[in-house]
């Protein structure tokens, strides 16, 4: 792949979790291009190993790991996958998060006629699944959390260890219909900056990269329509967007491997860097 720029993580092992999704796939592959050994982390395994073939086929070293974030003993099984087949761990990417239907409102807007009979199909702020709210704050916290504890004991006896988190624009701007998901990031941003503290004798650094609007497999037909064209909701995102698009992956890259980097970013830590095309510094006039 091309890289913006390249960091030397010859002698390093990666976990990226969620690392078969649209995001974390390419940020593993930019990881084992720069020569870090990558453990590519995915509940769906498939998934997981095209993402490990392609990093081995490009002559880059990956394994791929079957691992649920929301499991411990999940996550222990596949640390000692990773640490038989590499030795070590020094870099998490905690990549693994979503949202869930049951925790998203029908409208932006509520109307009290949204509570009649009439309406049983409108899903109000009344409506939301506890259930639901409470998947979507686990995968996306507790998402993060649990292969922190896992990882993170294993990756304090090497030298200047490193913990990449990925949080979400939501974070800072909670958007319309998901307050489940909106909430959940925000934890994300909030916790990375207790770890960095928590961490900051050790010699660990802790940030978070907060994308604005990406494609991706979870929010394609929120953003698109069958035929390609854009969705409501979409032209009102690149209409409060003053670069007028969505993020490509290639966007995050250059933060990702900035962050990674001692050299480059020794001295940073308990940072959420937005990467949104000015989304939020848009005030909207």
């Amino acid at each position: 792949m091309t890289l913006p720029f390249k960091i030397d993580l010859k002698g390093k092992t990666a976990v990226v979790t969620g690392g078969g999704g649209v995001l974390c796939s390419e940020f593993s592959k930019a990881i084992a291009a720069c020569g870090a050994n990558v453990a590519v982390c995915d509940l769906r395994l498939e998934a997981a190993e095209k993402v490990a073939d392609a990093i081995r086929k490009d002559g880059g070293s990956a394994i791929a790991v079957e691992a649920n974030v929301l499991d411990k003993k999940s996550l222990e099984a596949a640390r000692d996958v990773i640490l038989e087949k590499f030795g070590g761990i020094d870099i998490l990417l905690n990549g693994a998060g979503g949202n869930n239907p049951k925790g998203t409102t029908s409208k932006e807007y509520f109307d009290p006629e949204d509570l009649s009979k009439e309406a049983k199909d409108i899903k109000t702020f009344f409506d939301l699944d506890p259930d639901g709210v409470s998947f979507v704050f686990n995968l996306n916290f507790l998402g993060t959390l649990l292969p922190t504890q896992v990882f993170a004991r294993e990756m304090l006896k090497r030298e200047k260890p490193v913990i990449l988190n990925v949080s979400s624009m939501n974070a800072f701007r909670p958007l319309t219909k998901i307050p489940a998901y909106s909430g959940a990031k925000a934890a994300v941003s909030n916790f990375t900056e207790w770890l960095a503290v928590h961490f900051a004798k050790s010699g660990m650094r802790v940030n978070a990269i907060a994308p604005g609007f990406f494609i991706t497999d979870q929010n394609r037909d929120l953003l698109l329509k069958p035929d390609g064209s854009l969705t409501p909701r979409s032209e009102k995102i690149l209409n409060h967007t003053p670069m007028g698009r969505f993020g490509e992956v290639s966007d995050l890259i250059g933060a990702v491997l900035w962050l990674l980097d001692d050299k480059a970013a020794g001295f940073v830590t308990g940072v959420v860097v937005p990467i949104d095309g000015g989304f939020a510094a848009y005030s909207g006039v």
